[in-house]
Parts: structure tokens; C-alpha cells; sequence
């Protein structure tokens, strides 16, 4: 997907009418270069425009070839775009932009939403699709899992619920117990009662994924009032392919007061008081989400344009041999690496 770093600046030079409408040619041009397998035909349209233009007037460019390039830059691109002109603005609310920028699979995917009758019908056109699928996760395969796209890139992002994980003892009322949590997207979160060993495992075939994309995995989870047994032993998370002898693994804390730097006095969900780190961590302390819950980051994968595997995700704590209380997991979540 071809990115244009100085849309800025040429979106500001049109909106002073000193950009001429030679150079949004030429911009244009440089664009259609990408656009295989339609190169030839959008090369051709567009240089037939420019003969056809004598005075500086980009609206002889039809608004269907505008169209077409536009749907080989990125989301954020093509909404930047659409406010350079009325022209630009039609084009860019073209199906053909916003289909292209929606996943290869995305019908499917929804179909194994629950609801995916209703969410077809009720978006009027496939920018709205988009949209709605960025800003509303839709629960799949049962409700065990939910979809979201990211709204920049229209990259996939996945959270395997606590239901859709390997958790030991989970089966075992006297360790784990399932209740309903509010702030969950999921029917139900996981909330340990005590175990001295704790070994959480997810896993998500590669081929669900965008190819060609790094994704960062994160363990969303928060502390219940009392949880104990956090703060001094570390946890190791590994995130890789399963099989594989490379994986990316390191160690963490769990416990949100242990963090470095500025601290941020919460309420917490239970009504007691937590220190929670502000920001510009390691990656080895938890941080705030937006949703009011805690993530800690497991570990990066580079998902290459021919994966296909299962890649694995964990976090344990098996070694310090105390018991520990309090962690309610709702889930891990996999999302694009933000650059």
C-alpha cells in the first residue's frame, strides 16, 4: 500500500490554490505507479487528461480515476485527500476506495458475527462499513473472540477472549473462577482465585491476520482488591510461531504500582486506590487502555506476506513457587504495531 509522505503539504498548497494542476498530475502519475494490476489503464487515463488540459483545471481528470488511485493509498490518506476538493471528496467516498481498503475476507469474517445480517444491511455504503468496523468491535466464532479494524491502515486487529485461551487450572473452581464483568466485551472474564503457577498460552493462525504487518500482542487484564503476589516476581511472555526456534521473550511485571516515572493515582475497578504507570515505559510495566483496563505487551511478530502457522502467545510465572490472587484476564489482544 503506497504511502505518501507530503500529502500534507500538497493539501495545503491546494487549499491555496498554488498548487497547479500539472503537479496533481504528476502526483497523481506517481501514485498510479503502484496501482498493478491496473497501472497501464490508470497511467493512460490520466495522461489523456493532461492532453486534454489546456488551463489549469483538475476537474477534466474523471472522478472514477481518482477513484482508482486514491483506493491504492490508506484510509488516512484518501480522508486527507477528500478535503482538497469537491471533486477529490466525491471520489474518496467511492465503494471502489473503501472496498479495497476493507480486508480480502471481510464478508466472511462477519459472517461469523452473530449479527452480520444486520450489520450488512444497516451500513449504506462501504465507508460506512469501514467505519463501523473500526469503532465497534464485533464479537466472532461463537463470542469467543472479537474483530476490529484499525482505522489508519484498515489493518485486521483480533482479542482471543479469556474463554478462547489455555489457562492452567482454569477448570478448577478452587483456582479460576468465570464471572461477568461489565467492562468486557465478552460474555464472561477469568478471575484468579490462587495459584502458585500461572500459565496463560493464546493462539491465532497467521493466515487471520494482514500479511506484511507487525503486530505487537498485549495481555489485557486488571487487579481485583487484594490481589497480591505481583509485584516482586517477574513474569516472562513470549510471543512466536509455534514450532519455531526464534520467538521474542522477555520479562514483565504485572502489577501496575512497580512502575518507573510519572504515576497516575487511580480508582481502580474494585474501588480501591492503584498507582498505574503514565507512560513512556519499557513495555514492561502495564499501561492505562482506553477502555479502563490494563494491557501488558507479550512481544512482537512480524507476519510476512506467506505466513501461514500458528503463532503462540503466553505469559507465565512458575518459578518464584508463592501464590498469587486477584488477576481478572478478559483477554490477549493482537493489533498492528503503531510506527
Amino acid at each position: 500500500m503506497y504511502k505518501i509522505t507530503s500529502f500534507l503539504s500538497f493539501t495545503q498548497q491546494a487549499h491555496s490554490l498554488s498548487l497547479c494542476t500539472k503537479d496533481w498530475f504528476s502526483l497523481l502519475l506517481d501514485i498510479s505507479k503502484i496501482a498493478a494490476p491496473y497501472q497501464k489503464y490508470l497511467t493512460t487515463q490520466i495522461q489523456l487528461s493532461m492532453d486534454a488540459s489546456r488551463e489549469a483545471d483538475i476537474s477534466v481528470l474523471p472522478e472514477g480515476c481518482i477513484s482508482d488511485v486514491l483506493s491504492f493509498t490508506t484510509p488516512r490518506d484518501a480522508c486527507t485527500l477528500s478535503t482538497v476538493s469537491s471533486l477529490f471528496n466525491n471520489a474518496a467516498q467511492s465503494d471502489a476506495v473503501w472496498e479495497r481498503f476493507l480486508p480480502a475476507d471481510f464478508r466472511s469474517i462477519i459472517c461469523r458475527s452473530g449479527d452480520h445480517h444486520s450489520l450488512l444491511a444497516s451500513s449504506s455504503s462501504k465507508k460506512h462499513l469501514f467505519f463501523r468496523l473500526c469503532q465497534n468491535p464485533i464479537l466472532i466464532d461463537d463470542g469467543r473472540r472479537s474483530f476490529v479494524l484499525d482505522k489508519w491502515t484498515g489493518k485486521k486487529c483480533y482479542m482471543l477472549s479469556a474463554r478462547d485461551l489455555a489457562i492452567v487450572w482454569s477448570d478448577t473452581p478452587d483456582y479460576w473462577r468465570w464471572v461477568p464483568d461489565p467492562g468486557s466485551r465478552f460474555a464472561e472474564v477469568a478471575e484468579l482465585i490462587g495459584v502458585c503457577w500461572l500459565e496463560i498460552n493464546g493462539r491465532i493462525n497467521t493466515q487471520m491476520l494482514s500479511p506484511a504487518t507487525m503486530y505487537t500482542a498485549y495481555l489485557v487484564f486488571k487487579l481485583a482488591t487484594g490481589a497480591s503476589g505481583f509485584r516482586s516476581q517477574n513474569a516472562e511472555v513470549s510471543v512466536g510461531l509455534a514450532g519455531s526456534t526464534f520467538s521474542f521473550k522477555r520479562s514483565v511485571l504485572l502489577d501496575a504500582r512497580i512502575g518507573r516515572g510519572r504515576n497516575l493515582l487511580l480508582d481502580n475497578w474494585f474501588g480501591s486506590k492503584a498507582y498505574v504507570p503514565a507512560g513512556g515505559g519499557d513495555g514492561r510495566y502495564p499501561e492505562v487502555r482506553k477502555d479502563g483496563w490494563l494491557e501488558i505487551k507479550l512481544g512482537e511478530f512480524l507476519n510476512k506476506e506467506s505466513e501461514d502457522g500458528e503463532l503462540e502467545m503466553s505469559i507465565t510465572e512458575v518459578k518464584g513457587g508463592h501464590w498469587k490472587h486477584g488477576l481478572v484476564v478478559q483477554g490477549i489482544e493482537i493489533r498492528p504495531k503503531i510506527e
